[in-house]
Parts: C-alpha cells; sequence; structure tokens
C-alpha cells in the first residue's frame, strides 16, 4: 500500500509508520499546526511589532507630535501597547516596548499623539 504525504502529496518510502515524505514536510506541517492554534498570539505580536515600528520611523529626535489620523493611516493601533508610565501631572503614557504615546486630545482640541522614548529616569 502506497501512501502519499499530506503536505506536498509525494508517495512516503520508508517506514511502514512514516507520515511523512521528508523532513521538511514534517517541519512545514507543525509549523502550520502551530500556527492555527496560536493565532491569536500572532494576531496580536504583528500588531505590537508594527506599532512599534511605526512609533520608531515617527521618533527619530526621542520626542515629537503627530496627527492621529496619520498614526492610524500607517496601521497604527493604540489599544495595542506593553506597558504604561504616569507621569506627576497624572498623564498616562502607553508604551509599545521603548517607544510611547500620549493622546494629547484631552488637554487640546487637536487630535494629536505626543510620541516619546522610554528614558532612565522612568524606571524610578
Amino acid at each position: 500500500m502506497i501512501k502519499n504525504c499530506p503536505v506536498c502529496g509525494e508517495s512516503i518510502k520508508g517506514r511502514s509508520d512514516k507520515k511523512f515524505c521528508s523532513s521538511t514536510c514534517k517541519s512545514s506541517f507543525h509549523y502550520d499546526q502551530r500556527l492555527q492554534s496560536e493565532k491569536f498570539y500572532h494576531q496580536i505580536d504583528r500588531q505590537l511589532k508594527l506599532n512599534r515600528k511605526i512609533l520608531k520611523s515617527i521618533n527619530r529626535k526621542g520626542y515629537s507630535t503627530i496627527n492621529k489620523k496619520d498614526l492610524k493611516e500607517e496601521g497604527f493601533n493604540p489599544n495595542f501597547f506593553t506597558h504604561y508610565w504616569k507621569n506627576k501631572q497624572e498623564d498616562v503614557y502607553l508604551f509599545v516596548y521603548e517607544y510611547g504615546f500620549l493622546d494629547l486630545s484631552k488637554k487640546s482640541k487637536k487630535a494629536k499623539y505626543l510620541i516619546v522614548k522610554w528614558q532612565e529616569y522612568m524606571d524610578k
């Protein structure tokens, strides 16, 4: 009885209990299964990485402002962040790893974010 590989369809040669034609097909099969079982994790991880990349590209000087609309057009989603920091004025900065953003629309009528980079004094 000839069995076929579930990944590529090639015939399987060797042991009778062998399931894949090669280690490449075996790895590919298990990788795809892990992607499906951890789909939610990968979606969140992808958005966090995108948010960080966008904040990093905007914040070259360590401190900048940008319109919310422009940031969202690039794919930024403010609901995905890793941690927060509160300053003495009770402003809450949301951080995506080392890059943070503060919603300035609460203090002014303009829909803007202040973008900052994590500083050592914030550890205290």
